[in-house]
């Protein structure tokens, strides 16, 4: 097994091997975040798309339906009843703003998801979650050990301090 530096896991690595497998860490951890963020925006955005296709078909609805769909209503309804062509007329236009409204509708609950998307505000949140914690980081504290040399006397050691593994 080895650490992410190619180096086998317990064998001591030197300060430069730490300070490039953190800055590789960090880099990773940068690109993470962006990805992230590009991520929840796009999301955002194609929410906002169909917000505005809902809109668009709304508006396409209102004006090519209108002349088709009101005389054919107008006179489906003079059929079934013996109406006045006039009233027969004004029910299908009623009918056809009814159904782009609905359209509408449904284009402003989309447009609103897309206003109330969070997707920077949390990558932004995590990266200042990250900044945080990286600037509270304290070295771990050193254990010094006396080493005896053979033919030493005791108490004539030398202070050595151990190193921690990763």
């Amino acid at each position: 097994m080895s650490a992410p530096d190619g180096s086998p896991v317990g064998a001591e690595r030197s300060i430069g091997q730490l300070f490039a497998s953190a800055t590789t860490e960090m880099s990773a951890l940068v690109h993470d975040e962006i990805a992230l963020a590009k991520a929840q925006l796009k999301r955002d955005v194609k929410r906002g798309a169909v917000g505005g296709g809902a809109f668009s078909a709304a508006g396409a609805v209102l004006i090519f339906s209108l002349p088709m769909l009101s005389f054919a209503l107008a006179y489906g309804i003079r059929t079934w009843s013996d109406w006045n062509m006039a009233v027969c007329f004004l029910l299908s236009f009623a009918a056809n703003v009814l159904v782009a409204g609905v359209l509408a509708l449904i284009g402003v609950v989309f447009a609103k998801k897309a206003k109330k998307g969070k997707g920077p505000q949390k990558t932004a949140a995590s990266v200042k979650e990250s900044a945080a914690v990286l600037q509270n980081v304290k070295p771990h504290p050193r254990q010094v050990t006396t080493v005896y040399r053979v033919g030493d006397e005791v108490g004539d050691g030398v202070e050595a301090v151990t190193r921690s593994s990763s």
